[in-house]
């Protein structure tokens, strides 16, 4: 997987995360079960759920058996998704005999690609003791995007949600060398 696409999924699952409320006392003892949680980047956003259940008040406890309310977390979407449009001829495979195939490269007019990553978490909360229902979440959505044009098959142009702009790379600038 390329950085971009972790990226775009775990920003995703961050604005998911940092929306998901329930109504918990302050200092309250408890477990978040991740039992019925799974994606590709699971771990990341199980860890962000948490960290958000610890920025409302809960006490985060490591065994169900101390906590006093269990709160089960679980994952309708966490992974990426993506879509092209191009005005042009795409690049293809042509089999050449005893050499194997060329590739012909893209020629692109007009070529429009998004990458989105997608979030969608849900949580309810029970007492542990009894298993009695306490509340639910509303179902929860994060989204990120990244977006490349290409215009003339040369000049091209990218945006996105995923980096901050301070945090971008800044490109290589060639600067004179010095003489003294």
């Amino acid at each position: 997987r390329t950085a971009s696409e972790q990226l775009l999924v775990t920003t995703a699952a961050d604005q998911a995360a940092a929306n998901l409320v329930l109504p918990i006392a302050k200092g309250t003892a408890v477990f978040v079960d991740a039992t019925n949680f799974d994606g590709v980047d699971g771990k990341y956003a199980i860890a962000a759920i948490r960290e958000q259940f610890l920025k409302q008040g809960a006490r985060l406890m490591p065994e169900r058996s101390k906590a006093e309310l269990v709160v089960e977390i679980r994952a309708a979407a966490l992974s990426s998704d993506e879509d092209d449009f191009l005005i042009g001829i795409p690049k293809y495979n042509v089999p050449v005999p005893l050499a194997g195939p060329l590739t012909t490269p893209e020629i692109a007019l007009f070529k429009r690609g998004e990458k989105r990553g997608i979030a969608k978490f849900v949580a309810t909360s029970y007492k542990a003791e009894s298993g009695q229902y306490v509340s639910s979440s509303e179902a929860q959505w994060g989204s990120s995007y990244r977006r490349e044009w290409t215009i003339l098959f040369f000049f091209n142009w990218k945006r996105d949600n995923i980096l901050p702009d301070e945090q971008r790379p800044q490109k290589f600038q060639m600067q004179a060398p010095k003489f003294d």
